[in-house]
C-alpha cells in the first residue's frame, strides 16, 4: 500500500479542465493531471436522466493532499456538485510513485 491517490473529476468544457489541471499542479496539490477528452456521461440529476459530453481529469496526488485538493475543486469547478472520487494506489513503479510524492506538498 502507498500513500498515492488518483482522484477523478469531470468538466463540461476543455478550457475549464485545463484551468483546473494547471491550478492543481501549480498549487502542488497534484503531480500530474491527465485530461481525457470526449467521455460520454449518463447520470441522474434532479430527478431526470441526463447525457453530457465531458472531459475526465485523472489527478495524481497523495493521501495528505486529498482534502485540500477537494476544497480546491469545489472552489475552481463550475458544477454545483463536482465529482471527486479518490482511488488508493496499492502499487506501482517506485520511481514514478516517488516522483508524485516529491511533487505534491
Amino acid at each position: 500500500m502507498t500513500d498515492i491517490r488518483v482522484v477523478l473529476t469531470t468538466c463540461g468544457l476543455l478550457e475549464e479542465a485545463r484551468s483546473i489541471a494547471h491550478t492543481l499542479v501549480e498549487r502542488q496539490l497534484a503531480a500530474c493531471v491527465n485530461i481525457v477528452p470526449q467521455v460520454e456521461s449518463i447520470y441522474r440529476w434532479k430527478g431526470e436522466v441526463e447525457t453530457a459530453s465531458e472531459f475526465l481529469l485523472i489527478i495524481k496526488t497523495t493521501a495528505g493532499a486529498v482534502e485540500r485538493l477537494r476544497t480546491a475543486l469545489t472552489e475552481l469547478h463550475s458544477y454545483e456538485v463536482p465529482e471527486c472520487i479518490e482511488i488508493a494506489v496499492t502499487d506501482g513503479s517506485a520511481p514514478y510513485l516517488n516522483w508524485i510524492g516529491e511533487s505534491v506538498k
